[in-house]
């Protein structure tokens, strides 16, 4: 491997010496107990803390934080001022103790198992971060309709983060099980980026030698958007975002990140040729549409789910496609 090899093999032999549990969290006032309550119900046979990074939020999050820390020792809050993402990870970065940092978010869940295991497949496979599989979960009808898309390929494209599918080494993965010397080597999260911090952090991780790799039994409780505005939001910010690191890092285009903005485009053209200039050329967008159906019925589970389906795959497509589109070069200064 390319990376510091005697940093490496001095985190690998502590592993068990204890792990570091990070959370950015701004107005999680109604998941963070239940987030941290999970961690701190986890198997590890390690020692472990968890370190909240608290952004200014406008709910009682903070409240929530002080509680947590005054019933368990092992939570710890440092203030994230300026609420960004990778900001306060890389202030609980800066704050832990432990050779192995596992990234939480303030709404998710991790099974009890969590931590142990993937301490156990960062040894197996000599990787610098590990991760599983986004188990998008709704509650409401309309978040169990998103669910399904998320887990769907038409809906997120074959990531195996949102599908699942066998172990391997990967580009990236949700969340991530880190040997902390790898982050520090690659001088953490890149704080000019409001999203896809995980894509561009990874991207790094793997020039530098190190392995990214998916194993589908670290699984985490995911809760999506509950409405249609805010789906369309997190999308058009993932597009965004995403063209930010194709940009900065060329080695990571896909098709995959190209298929929305190329829906986008083929259906707006598609039908401004047949209203202007000759009603074939509604036939790719009548495809397209077509597609969205089809997939919908296969992918709802109830008739409730397949009518919500078409508004939900289509606000994804678009959104990202949008946000992809418009993405100015000047989102991320250059150094």
């Amino acid at each position: 491997m390319n990376h510091d090899e005697s940093t490496s093999n001095e985190s690998r032999a502590h592993l068990q010496s204890g792990a570091s549990v990070v959370l950015p969290v701004l107005n999680e006032e109604f998941h963070l107990a239940h987030a941290v309550n999970a961690i701190l119900s986890q198997d590890y046979s390690g020692p472990m803390e968890v370190i909240l990074a608290i952004g200014p939020s406008k709910d009682r999050t903070q409240i929530v934080a002080e509680e947590l820390r005054s019933q368990d020792s092992r939570v710890v809050i440092v203030p994230n001022p300026s609420g960004r993402t990778a900001a306060g990870l890389n202030l609980a970065i800066k704050a832990s103790k432990y050779p192995i940092v596992v990234r939480v978010d303030g709404h998710a869940e991790i099974p009890q198992n969590y931590v142990s295991l993937a301490v156990e497949i960062l040894n197996q496979t000599h990787a610098v971060n590990v991760g599983g599989v986004m188990g998008a979960v709704g509650v409401t009808r309309f978040e169990r309709a998103v669910a399904r898309a998320m887990r769907s390929p038409f809906g997120v494209g074959a990531s195996r983060f949102h599908t699942g599918g066998e172990a391997a080494a990967v580009d990236t993965v949700y969340l991530g099980v880190f040997l902390r010397s790898a982050l520090i080597n690659v001088g953490g999260f890149d704080e000019r980026f409001t999203r896809a911090q995980d894509w561009e952090l990874n991207y790094r991780l793997r020039q530098a030698g190190g392995i990214v790799y998916f194993d589908p039994r670290l699984h985490v409780t995911y809760r999506p958007r509950p409405n249609l505005k805010a789906l369309a939001k997190q999308y058009f910010e993932y597009g965004r975002w995403r063209h930010v690191v194709i940009r900065r890092h060329q080695g990571t285009i896909n098709l995959r990140y190209l298929a929305p903005p190329l829906a986008l485009v083929g259906t707006v053209f598609s039908i401004l040729t047949g209203i202007f200039w000759n009603p074939f050329w509604f036939v790719p967008a009548g495809i397209y549409l077509l597609l969205v159906l089809v997939a919908s019925i296969t992918i709802g589970r109830t008739v409730a789910e397949k009518l919500r389906l078409p508004w939900i795959l289509l606000t994804m497509h678009m959104s990202w496609g949008a946000g992809y589109l418009t993405s100015p070069p000047s989102l991320v200064p250059e150094e």
